[in-house]
């Protein structure tokens, strides 16, 4: 299904819930929950918030500043060896 498609299909079902104020007041309820489950998502950041994460990145790979993988060191290991938590 396409998000019109989507679109088109909550909204014809709003309309239905709406004839009956308990049903829409549980719906709002849902609504407001997967919202509120969206913004308090760490890992959600805005487009600029990206870009100016990857801009830093980038300065500090030019000034040398990064870590390389050794050679027969696991991912995790390297990950530890720069005080991730892993």
């Amino acid at each position: 299904m396409t998000t019109a498609q989507l679109d088109a299909d909550i909204l014809r079902n709003l309309g239905i819930i709406a004839k009956d104020e308990n049903r829409l007041d549980k719906v709002a309820k849902y609504l407001r929950r997967v919202v509120k489950q969206m913004t308090e998502d760490p890992i959600l950041m805005s487009k600029e918030e990206f870009l100016a994460r990857v801009e830093k990145a980038e300065q500090q790979y030019a000034r040398g500043e990064y870590t390389t993988q050794q050679p027969g060191e696991s991912l995790e290991d390297m990950l530890k060896r720069c005080g991730y938590a892993i």
